[in-house]
């Protein structure tokens, strides 16, 4: 109350003051720090975030670039394994089937066959044939194995079942890793007898170094127990277990990103083999296959940092220009709070015609009792007189006069009473009339016709009459100003939901875009030199403030429509 009274009571000192206040030079430094603060954050972390994602979308992207060649590559080397596994067992089955069992069983046509073998294809290291109990009854090659029964061995069983058998990697009686390939035959008289052949594992280790991997690179063969069938470089013998766990079976070449027991990441592409016991293997470390990808890192660290140069310069670019443009707009608010003054000026003579009015009330009201005195007087005279109608007739006049006189002033005191804010039930319809009512003489000078609709079932509402007052006032003002002389105004009255809906619609020159996204600011007037600017804004102010909503549409040149809708009881924001 103290800052209004002095507000009141000095308010070109008091408006300077917070001027001054708002316009100190410190204040606008802070200002100045706080949005190059929030400028800076909200450009740097989208774009940090930004820069993660693409460093690590890209490092993934140059994996799965350098995965498929791993892949690839996989896939050709298993298809040599295979090729290789496939002619060998081929040609152990066309001798089983080309021969007899007493030809195979002679010892020199078996060591002719063996020598023609050797030399068409490599890595054959002894071939011998077995009966059906197991027992080998013919053999050629380094060893002594003739006679050895292989009844209890998997592969004897296995080839037995199947009809051809190819092992993994394995010792056996020769005390060297070897693979066999065995091939049942059954002739017409149901005699049986498998063929057997030994592999070098050698042919292995030469199709895995035609693989041409990097130094650090590795290639390998495992069984499906994680016995390695090849060496490995960094994981093992052969027949030794190795050091790195079996991954889900597939058989079309994969690629696994995971970490070696030594702690390095590495890329895994494997593949496993549909007819052996067979997991092909090959390893690159990721530290290798991504080197591009770290030496073009600092690059692009370069062009982050270069990207968050520009950003504070031009953050700070733009701040300098916005600090500069609300000191601008803080002179021309100076400006507008003169103009508050001029307002305060106005209220003041609101409070003035209040004033007038109640006096004015006094003697007019003794001017009615003595008329109506006189009235009365003359009417209980029983005897006429010279002219008696005639002056019966001139205080009729006069009480008219005097009656009229109570509606203006009456009406005066309504709208001086707008600075107090009291709820009461009340007739919506009648206070539009009695508004309006006040615009008449300039409207029928002008020839404005003003036509008022209000729906005769429209409810009483509980709101602030003086207030609500103001509101029609300034929307009949502002409507008798933008009609040309001869136009119309319509007041229509609705009831809806549970309240009403006034809508005030003229047929004037109407408003642009522009206009209509500022109408509501205060200080803001299109009539230069003769307006405030404050009808509107305090029109919106009064309708939000009893708890209701305002609309405005407009087209230049075809006129404005305004709507206003009310509650019918009391609100919070009355009180």
């Amino acid at each position: 109350m103290s800052r209004l009274a002095s507000l009141l009571k000095h308010p070109l000192r008091e408006l300077q003051s917070e001027v001054d206040e708002v316009v100190s030079p410190g204040r606008y430094t802070l200002l100045r720090r706080k949005i190059i603060c929030i400028m800076v954050a909200a450009s740097l972390i989208p774009l940090s975030v930004m820069a993660v994602l693409n460093y690590y979308e890209h490092q993934n992207a140059m994996a799965r670039e350098i995965q498929n060649p791993l892949r690839v590559l996989v896939n050709k080397t298993k298809n040599s394994f295979e090729l290789f596994l496939a002619e060998r067992t081929s040609t152990v089955s066309l001798i089983a089937s080309a021969y007899t069992h007493a030809e195979l069983a002679d010892q020199n046509k078996l060591a002719r066959i063996f020598a023609v073998m050797q030399k068409e294809f490599e890595g054959f290291v002894d071939l011998g044939l077995i009966d059906a109990d197991g027992n080998q009854i013919n053999y050629v090659g380094p060893y002594s194995l003739k006679g050895k029964n292989y009844a209890e061995q998997r592969w004897f069983q296995e080839v037995r079942l199947k009809g051809k058998y190819v092992s993994d990697v394995f010792m056996g009686f020769r005390k060297f890793p070897h693979v066999i390939i065995a091939v049942q035959h059954t002739t017409e008289d149901g005699r049986t007898w498998i063929l057997r052949a030994t592999l070098d594992t050698r042919q292995f280790e030469r199709i895995i170094a035609s693989m041409s991997l990097e130094p650090d690179a590795d290639a390998f063969l495992v069984n499906t127990e994680g016995l390695l069938q090849t060496n490995s470089n960094n994981y093992g013998k052969v027949l030794e277990k190795m050091a790195l766990p079996l991954p889900p079976q597939t058989f079309e070449p994969t690629v696994l990103l995971t970490t070696d027991p030594k702690g390095r990441e590495i890329f895994l592409s494997y593949a496993y083999f549909p007819e052996a016991d067979f997991v092909l293997m090959a390893v690159k470390p990721k530290a290798s296959v991504l080197k591009t990808w770290y030496t073009v890192r600092g690059d692009l660290l370069f062009v982050f940092l270069l990207g968050v140069a520009a950003v504070l310069l031009a953050a700070m670019g733009v701040t300098n220009a916005l600090i500069r443009r609300m000191k601008e707009a803080e002179d021309r608010r100076e400006l507008a709070l003169r103009e508050v003054e001029h307002s305060q000026k106005l209220s003041s003579i609101g409070r003035l015609a209040a004033g007038v009015a109640h006096e004015v009330n006094n003697p007019l009201a003794i001017i009615n009792e003595k008329t109506g005195l006189m009235k009365d007087i003359l009417t209980m005279q029983q005897t006429d007189f010279p002219k008696k109608e005639k002056l019966l007739a001139q205080v009729e006049s006069v009480l008219r006069a005097v009656e009229r006189c109570r509606g203006i002033t009456h009406r005066m005191l309504g709208f001086a009473r707008r600075m107090d804010v009291t709820s009461e039930e009340l007739d919506l319809g009648e206070l539009i009339a009695e508004t309006a009512s006040f615009l008449a003489n300039e409207a029928m000078h002008r020839k404005v016709e003003v036509r008022l609709d209000i729906d005769p079932e429209l409810p009483r509402i509980v709101s602030d009459r003086s207030q609500l007052q103001q509101v029609f006032l300034n929307l009949f003002n502002n409507a008798l100003a933008a009609v040309a002389d001869g136009g119309r105004i319509e007041a229509i009255a609705r009831p809806k939901d549970d309240g009403v809906v006034v809508t005030v619609r003229d047929n004037g020159c109407g408003m642009s875009e522009e206009t209509l996204n500022h109408i509501f600011e205060p200080f803001f007037t299109t009539k230069k030199g003769t307006g405030t600017g404050l009808g509107l804004s305090i029109t919106y102010g009064i309708v939000k403030r009893l708890g209701g909503e305002i609309a405005v549409e407009s087209t230049q040149g075809v006129g404005s429509t305004l709507t206003i809708t009310l509650p019918k009881g009391q609100r919070e924001a009355l009180a």
